[in-house]
């Protein structure tokens, strides 16, 4: 069997796999307990490691030497961001604060690993993406936590200690490790990435989605109150895409491989974390928003290029 071939047709399929763990997961019962949660994070920190074997952790330091856009682009995502959430959330649910806090966590939580791939595939500047993930895995598990305490610590009592070494565990720890292990083991941590690695981190990752659907589904309620909340979820996830473009317009020169680099970073988010810290520290009604995110995020990601091929097609004379 090659590895290589399938694990690169796997890349090009995530929105199929994604959409069917979760439809599997809402038609299926998982009971809840501690060691399922435990579970979920080491399999969310094995997609996390199995991803950065492919960044050279000396690589990673060279680039920060000019991280302006990476920064710019994480005060899009974290800031920016949630704010529109927010306020679109506050608009249409202004009785309901599970919903508006469910679009909160879903704008954000980190910049998705995906948004690497899709760079690459837009041909984007990749290294602005890598640097803009990677810084994210660092200030997540300390900014996040405080954010929360800041914007919904009233409302709700959060372990923020717990969410924060679970965020170190998911995504920082895993990261640094596989970064450090690809300038150890050059290729053979690129092989391993690009093949087999890349095949079960792809099945984990389907794994974590199908979990936290499942655990989720009782708290779904398939209505025309549903259809209403899938139809606000996408336009913020679309507007968060469109945010990322209008961010780079105040880059200077506005390249375009810049332009995509944001775009991908500020509209893709590591949903499947976001749901496991919902499920951990909020109510279940909080992860309901959450994951309708996932069922837009990567059919999105596809339109990207061809807008882009657009835009930059010269106009006739």
């Amino acid at each position: 069997m090659d590895f290589y071939k399938l694990n690169a047709w796997l890349g090009k399929k995530m929105y199929l796999g994604v959409l069917g763990a979760l439809l599997l997961g809402f038609n299926s019962t998982v009971a809840d307990s501690p060691t399922l949660r435990l579970a979920l994070i080491a399999l969310f920190g094995y997609a996390t490691f199995v991803t950065a074997l492919e960044t050279s952790l000396m690589q990673f330091g060279k680039v920060l030497t000019r991280p302006w856009a990476s920064l710019w682009t994480l005060c899009l995502a974290h800031l920016v961001s949630p704010l529109i959430a927010w306020l679109v959330g506050y608009t249409f649910y202004p009785d309901d604060i599970s919903i508006r806090i469910g679009y909160l966590v879903a704008a954000s939580v980190p910049v998705g690993v995906t948004s690497v791939i899709w760079t690459s595939i837009a041909k984007g500047n990749v290294p602005v993406a890598l640097v803009t993930l990677a810084l994210d895995t660092v200030i997540v598990p300390f900014f996040l936590p405080a954010f929360f305490l800041v914007t919904v610590g009233q409302a709700l009592h959060i372990d923020y200690k717990e969410m924060a070494l679970q965020l170190m565990w998911m995504i920082t720890i895993p990261s640094l490790v596989g970064m450090a292990l690809h300038d150890i083991f050059k290729d053979r941590a690129v092989a391993y990435a690009k093949g087999f690695g890349g095949i079960t981190s792809k099945v984990t990752f389907y794994t974590v989605i199908f979990l936290n659907a499942a655990l989720v589904a009782p708290a779904v309620d398939w209505s025309p109150a549903m259809l209403k909340m899938a139809v606000i979820t996408f336009f913020i996830v679309a507007a968060s895409y469109f945010l990322g473009y209008l961010g780079s317009l105040f880059i200077r020169g506005r390249p375009r491989d810049v332009a995509v680099a944001m775009v991908y970073s500020v509209g893709i988010r590591n949903i499947s974390s976001g749901l496991v810290l919902a499920i951990a520290h909020f109510p279940p009604a909080v992860a309901v928003p959450i994951t309708l995110f996932i069922l837009f995020q990567q059919p999105l990601a596809s339109l990207v290029p061809p807008i882009f091929n657009r835009l930059a097609k010269p106009e006739p004379n």
